[in-house]
């Protein structure tokens, strides 16, 4: 890679958000040359009203044009991609199968490392784009090892945003070209330099989540089936495996004494078992599909850091590896609704050590 001073090229992800427009404003301020890129994964017409919208919904067409009206202010370029049919198959399809399998997959760990840094970047350089460099708006941190010269994932240095659990399934090839120039910044500091700048979008709120919490359109038809206690009694009936989530609380229709949650998706009686909060914590789980960033692999029981959902704190664990790209985990105290399917991350302090896919025993 060129020096900084040869005036090397990067591509950021522009969503239209108030992040990446200054990830890209930090950028040109540093000296790179800077190329604004935005991918189209909706499909269908597009709607361009303002407003908050989730980052897969026709409304992505004003978030597109926000992204294009950034980039004219900063004067860089700026290049549409149409990821609509790989978004379908990478993400979408994957989605519905893990809700229809009894698992609670994690969009956005996913679409990070397949599409974001996947195959908008092969998309871009199959356009003729040239790069050195690919940069995000993320919240986290890309740093040099000092010992075994890997490029390692840290945490952003604003803790409540960071994003370093969304990343923890980039390839370490991926993290090579990889800048984020959020990483020591806090968002109110973002929100103050988009304001000075005055960006168009200095005032936008955050996106809301992937499908704003609807599901339905992915699961396909749904088998009803009985909900079951930790006793095997049948107490109500469900309206299909896909439309439940471990941990799950409202929208079971059970008329009970005392609160119920979803604690296991039986796919072989097409049943969802429900228990008392106490009856849905685990001390364990199999953590597979791993993803080791500082190490080439584990090879002897360690104990980390570990998170199980984005929103989750941290919990202390021991790791044992269990076979082929498998790690038993080992929670120190345990841990509420530990969901198959969902992302799970290993942390050494700040530094991400890996990450992988919570699994079905």
């Amino acid at each position: 890679m060129r020096a900084l001073s040869s005036k090397p090229s990067v591509l950021v992800a522009m969503s239209g958000g108030v992040d990446s427009s200054v990830a890209a404003a930090i950028l040109c301020q540093q000296g790179y040359r800077v190329i604004g890129i935005t991918m189209k994964v909706w499909a269908g017409p597009l709607s361009y009203s303002s407003g908050r919208h989730s980052c897969y919904s026709p409304g992505i067409g004003a978030d597109i044009e926000d992204a294009r009206n950034v980039a004219e202010q900063l004067h860089i370029p700026f290049h549409l991609f149409d990821l609509s049919n790989e978004f379908r198959t990478e993400i979408l399809d994957y989605l519905g199968a893990a809700y229809r399998s009894g698992l609670t997959p994690n969009p956005c760990s996913l679409c990070n490392p397949r599409i974001k840094f996947g195959a908008l970047l092969k998309k871009a350089a199959a356009s003729g784009l040239e790069f050195d460099y690919f940069a995000t708006g993320h919240y986290a941190r890309v740093v040099s090892g000092p010992e075994n010269h890997r490029v390692l994932l840290e945490k952003a240095v604003d803790k409540v945003k960071d994003q370093s659990y969304f990343l923890a399934l980039l390839s370490p090839d991926q993290l090579v070209r990889t800048l984020f120039p959020l990483g020591h910044y806090t968002k109110s500091r973002v929100r103050d330099i988009a304001a000075g700048l005055a960006l168009p979008v200095s005032a936008k709120r955050d996106s809301q989540d992937f499908l704003a919490g609807n599901y339905a359109s992915l699961l396909g038809p749904q088998v009803p089936g009985p909900v079951i206690d930790t006793h095997g009694n049948e107490i109500g009936r469900h309206r299909g495996i896909g439309c439940h989530t471990i941990g799950q609380r409202r929208g079971l229709g059970i008329a009970s004494g005392k609160p119920l949650y979803v604690k296991e998706l039986d796919l072989a009686r097409n049943a969802v078992v429900v228990g008392t909060r106490e009856e849905i914590f685990s001390d364990h789980c199999i953590a597979a599909h791993l993803n080791w960033l500082t190490v080439d692999s584990i090879e002897r029981p360690t104990e980390l850091n570990v998170k199980i959902r984005s929103r989750h704190p941290e919990t202390a664990a021991l790791l044992t590896p269990v076979g082929s790209n498998k790690v038993s985990v080992k929670f120190k105290e345990p841990q509420l609704a530990v969901a198959p399917g969902q992302t799970i991350v290993f942390y050494d302090h700040d530094a991400v050590v890996g990450g992988g896919i919570i699994m079905k025993e």
